[in-house]
């Protein structure tokens, strides 16, 4: 089968269209034929060796397609199901062979192509704001990479729990899709300071948590944004790792909460991970969150996905097709 691999870490160059073997499920696993690919961030994180992996390094943490075949112990799924799956990596490819609990079968209602686009960000928009900072009604955001992927369905999401939500975006294009999405007020940041902004349109006060998936490029404007004992809740590294904090400065800014979160500890037992993945997928299906996908690739075109992503230019999800 075709599959993508980076043999050495670096720019998206570096994603090399290969052949490999087609796995074989293991006890408590499912083989996908993979029909749709999501593109995430935490792709490039893999790619560049921000995160660590041994080479040869396969990449992709997300995919929809149809069940092949199923391995010993596997009840829940059979071949014809069509499912999708997030948090194994290795979904730049034909086929995958991955742990039957991270797997959902989709509802009736839910395309392969939108299965794929929601999935992994939808399940972080959803630990976000139910879990990391349980939002509720009344609750001021402050949402960055708001026209993203994660962005869009974050607004969205957090609108549906009773929030007042002030975006940020780069383009008047970015900043439509926000408002569209739910955003009360939009920020370009290009243009204007957005911790000033939004503590101008929280009347001084600064709002109760800044979900921030930029990283080092607003860090520090982020903290400046928030009430006292506000939550920062950094959870990206688009423009790059925050570096280190002396944890002073917390109490400095108003004893402030900071947390670096990831999908992979609020998604740890088959019982999360089901309950995040269909509360998404059902609300998908009811009309209640809508998926907005900006363009699908052929599998030999990422490294094109991947230049396009980091170039900031995209809105909503990226797929590539095997």
């Amino acid at each position: 089968m075709k599959a993508i691999l980076v043999h050495t870490p670096g720019g998206p160059e570096q994603l090399q269209l290969s052949e490999i073997p087609i796995p074989t499920p293991e006890p408590g696993q499912v083989l996908i034929k993979i029909s749709y690919i999501g593109v995430n961030y935490i792709d490039t994180y893999f790619r560049t060796g921000l995160y660590k992996a041994d080479p040869p390094i396969a990449i992709g943490m997300e995919a929809s397609g149809t069940v092949e075949a199923v391995g010993a112990g596997v009840r829940n799924l059979a071949p014809g199901d069509p499912v999708a799956y997030c948090m194994a990596r290795g979904s730049y490819a034909e086929y995958a062979a991955v742990p039957a609990w991270q797997t959902v079968k989709l509802p009736s209602g839910i395309s392969l192509d939108t299965a794929a686009a929601a999935l992994l960000q939808g399940m972080t928009a959803h630990y976000l704001t139910h879990s990391t900072f349980s939002i509720k009604a009344g609750t001021t955001a402050l949402i960055h990479a708001a026209a993203g992927g994660t962005g869009l369905l974050l607004v969205q999401m957090a609108k549906l729990l009773g929030a007042h939500i002030i975006a940020t975006c780069s383009t008047p294009q970015k900043a439509e899709l926000a408002r569209q999405a739910g955003a009360d007020e939009v920020i370009l940041y290009k243009d204007q300071d957005f911790a000033a902004e939004a503590r101008r349109l929280t009347g001084g006060r600064g709002v109760d948590v800044v979900y921030d998936s930029v990283g080092a490029a607003t860090f520090h404007k982020s903290l400046d944004s928030l009430r006292p004992r506000g939550m920062l809740v950094t959870f990206g590294n688009a423009s790059g790792p925050v570096p280190p904090v002396e944890p002073l400065l917390l109490s400095q800014k108003g004893s402030l909460f900071l947390t670096r979160p990831t999908l992979a500890h609020y998604a740890a037992t088959e019982e999360e991970f089901q309950w995040r993945a269909a509360d998404v997928l059902n609300w998908i299906a009811l009309g209640r969150l809508r998926v907005h996908i900006f363009k699908t690739y052929p599998l030999a075109d990422a490294p094109q996905a991947h230049r396009d992503l980091e170039s900031r230019a995209t809105t909503g999800k990226l797929l590539l097709k095997p």
